[in-house]
């Protein structure tokens, strides 16, 4: 199949992205998510219709206008990354052939490929896990943002089931996929104790997570919501504080 075939719908584009996995990264936001998070910042990339269409092809070859400022991909001396691709969303996923594409031509160039993901359209039926699978030989890193660790929290946070969220994780966990977990602290909604608990236990028999992050819940997307004339389910929530983060660091045992 010819690459101009496989098409993506893209949200926006990143040239420099801190945050999204190891090292400096150029950032592929896609278009569409099925998930309904009362926390979304991005509620304009939920629409599956939309976007920027764009090729595979297309796509690295803008990507890759961009690569000097990786250096080498890899620091040798420090012994870390220093960049690469990473595809996140909306949900990144639901563009399953498109992502796969990017990725292959990416390896071939030596590029290090991260997916940003909350595994919402997850499942072992074909022709689904077929294609996973594929995806998998060319992802370097999978960021897994675990939103709720108990399914009936996670439907009410959501309106969908996290059951194959985490066998995802399990999956990538037995087939030596590196992951990185991360986990959205809003107060009162995804800071209890007991669910933080059951979190790192769930984490820690996972074998190949190399990091595990808190991201403080924030209001930044608000004025979206607003725009897309979409009310706000979290209304009056704050931010976490500094000793709220640390707890939740705490439980999760996450060192810094």
């Amino acid at each position: 199949m010819s690459t101009e075939k496989i098409m993506g719908k893209v949200n926006s584009w990143e040239s420099f992205g801190a945050a999204d996995g190891p090292g400096l990264r150029y950032v592929i936001f896609l278009q569409g998510c099925h998930m309904r998070c009362k926390y979304c910042h991005n509620p304009e990339t939920w629409s599956l219709n939309g976007g920027e269409e764009i090729s595979a092809e297309d796509a690295f070859k803008k990507v890759m206008r961009y690569k000097n400022y990786w250096g080498s991909n890899f620091d040798k001396a420090k012994g870390r990354i220093t960049g690469g691709i990473t595809i996140s969303g909306g949900e990144a996923l639901l563009q399953i052939d498109f992502v796969t594409e990017v990725f292959r031509l990416a390896k071939e160039q030596g590029v290090h490929t991260t997916l940003d993901t909350s595994g919402n359209p997850f499942t072992f039926e074909e022709p689904f896990k077929s294609k996973f699978d594929k995806l998998m030989e060319v992802t370097d890193l999978f960021m897994l943002d675990i939103k709720e660790i108990e399914d009936d929290k996670h439907k009410e946070l959501t309106k969908w089931t996290n059951i194959n969220i985490l066998e995802m994780a399990k999956y990538l966990s037995d087939n030596g996929k590196e992951m990185w977990i991360r986990h959205v602290l809003v107060p009162g909604i995804t800071d209890d104790e007991e669910g933080l608990k059951k979190l790192k236990s769930f984490v820690d028999d996972l074998k190949t997570v190399s990091k595990v992050e808190i991201l403080p819940y924030h209001t930044l997307g608000l004025e979206k919501w607003k725009n897309l004339k979409i009310d706000y389910p979290l209304e009056g929530v704050k931010t976490p504080t500094k000793e709220e983060v640390k707890k939740a660091e705490e439980l999760l045992g996450i060192v810094k």
